[in-house]
């Protein structure tokens, strides 16, 4: 029995964001000849990557892009995917605070907890909604 190959085949939005996150770079060399001779020589190289991506893999802006804006400060802040929701968080928060999105904590993060089940402060009710609930 052969094994088949499963693909996800996920949404356009899927696409869209993965070739954004990971970039996508064409080379081209075209070249028009006539009885060996070349005529034509085109070289072509293209690349799709979301601006953070980009600055992340040092591609080349065109001249005139201002980089003191603050959406160009922002992309330029590592970040990194939190393990629990899969949300984008910058990596200092993300190893020092935890996730500002569904409250993952790091080991990191664990031990600057005083004490505790590894949820921060605000996140544990007190005795007497726990017992309520119960």
């Amino acid at each position: 029995m052969a094994l088949q190959a499963e693909r996800d085949m996920g949404t356009l939005a899927d696409l869209i964001d993965r070739i954004l996150d990971k970039g996508l770079v064409i080379n081209a060399d075209i070249a028009v000849s006539v009885v060996g001779v070349e005529l034509l020589g085109i070289k072509i190289r293209a690349a799709l990557a979301s601006f953070e991506t980009a600055a992340k893999y040092g591609l080349e802006f065109p001249s005139g892009t201002r980089m003191e804006t603050p959406a160009w400060q922002e992309a330029m802040v590592g970040k990194e995917t939190c393990p629990h929701c899969a949300k984008r968080v910058s990596v200092k928060e993300l190893i020092g605070e935890g996730c500002p999105w569904c409250g993952w904590l790091s080991a990191k993060a664990k031990r600057a907890v005083p004490a505790g089940n590894g949820h921060r402060q605000e996140e544990i009710p007190p005795v007497e909604a726990r017992q309520e609930a119960a």
